[in-house]
């Protein structure tokens, strides 16, 4: 783990909804996140990956206080967020951590200018003057690259592209600690990704940003993040060094999920999972992998492994039988055919 104090810190942190499911007088809850440990240090890049429904954007919310857990603590600076009273809270939350939002084009408000949308935290928290607020709007869309001339325009009147550098400007608009980033890029044409991500790089390098990026493109998450946080039906099953995520994995989900995604040498050799993601309503008893997992036995039904320290530092998961760390990825796809399988 990294050696600075936290600056959000989550322990035994739980989320369970109540679904529109169920019997009469009951209905079925919806375990969208359990017993989730993290801490995000000052200017570390945090990468969440897994698939939908894992409980990724329902983590990100917890993180900036959007969320609040039905069991366990969010620590913000050491000071338990949820204890604080509300208006502390939201100063606090609200000035320290922004969030980037999937899809630009319903987190803007269609009706403000490109002005009055950036403006809008700076008026909410009173910053500075009239005059300092609007030489911050300058400075913030300069800072994302955004022409000045946008600024009497309205989101509609954008590209993809540019809406999103909205988002971004508007997130950092209070200078923050700590920008979530949900899906930053998913919603955007491939030719604008890129430009997307090198911009949300270059930013948390000159403004020494704390970053927490969630994202499905698996392979571009270990390229931003230094560590990679693999989740399953709402748990943190393996907190890997991004550099190790890819060949030294342990947990058996995270070498699949690396193993579906195309590298430059090697063509695409995935390791096949059987069968769909559990119901978050009735999660698989012990493990919730072992129902798509090859190696699990009795002992995965039977209790949720602890976590386990790998040899690298930072490195652990969550598993009974894991992937050794000279196995490669060939090895496993011959482990998980039924038809190679001893």
């Amino acid at each position: 783990m990294n050696a600075q104090p936290a600056l959000v810190e989550l322990s035994d942190a739980h989320v369970v909804h109540k679904a529109r499911s169920g019997g009469l007088f009951t209905r079925d809850r919806v375990y969208a996140l359990t017993g989730a440990d993290l801490a995000i240090a000052p200017g570390e890049t945090v990468g969440v990956v897994g698939e939908s429904g894992c409980g990724k954007s329902t983590l990100a919310k917890v993180l900036v206080g959007v969320q609040p857990p039905t069991r366990g603590t969010v620590s913000f600076r050491g000071r338990d967020l949820w204890a604080m009273p509300a208006a502390e809270r939201r100063r606090a939350v609200g000035s320290s951590t922004g969030m980037i939002f999937q899809d630009p084009s319903t987190a803007l408000n269609r009706r403000l200018t490109i002005r009055q949308i950036l403006r809008d935290p700076l008026d909410v928290h009173d910053r500075g003057t009239r005059t300092q607020r609007e030489d911050r709007v300058r400075e913030l869309m300069s800072l994302t690259g955004l022409p000045r001339a946008l600024a009497d325009a309205v989101p509609a009147q954008l590209s993809g592209g540019q809406r999103q550098r909205v988002a971004i400007a508007r997130a950092l608009a209070l200078d923050p600690d700590l920008v979530v980033a949900d899906e930053p890029t998913s919603a955007l044409d491939v030719s604008v990704r890129a430009q997307i991500l090198n911009l949300l790089l270059d930013l948390k390098e000159r403004l020494g940003l704390a970053l927490v990026f969630v994202s499905h493109d698996i392979q571009t998450v270990r390229r931003m993040s230094d560590r990679v946080i693999t989740m399953y039906l709402g748990r943190i099953v393996e907190e890997s060094p991004a550099a190790l995520v890819t060949d030294r994995a342990r947990h058996p989900y995270t070498r699949a999920l690396f193993s579906a995604t195309p590298g430059l040498l090697d063509p695409i050799d995935p390791i096949p999972l059987v069968g769909p993601v559990p119901s978050a309503t009735r999660p698989p008893s012990g493990c919730p992998f072992r129902t798509r997992c090859w190696k699990a036995d009795a002992t995965c039904a039977r209790e949720m492994p602890d976590f386990s320290a790998a040899s690298a530092p930072a490195h652990r998961f969550r598993c009974h039988h894991p992937v050794q760390e000279d196995e490669s990825t060939r090895d496993l796809v011959r482990q998980s055919d039924p038809m190679e399988a001893p």
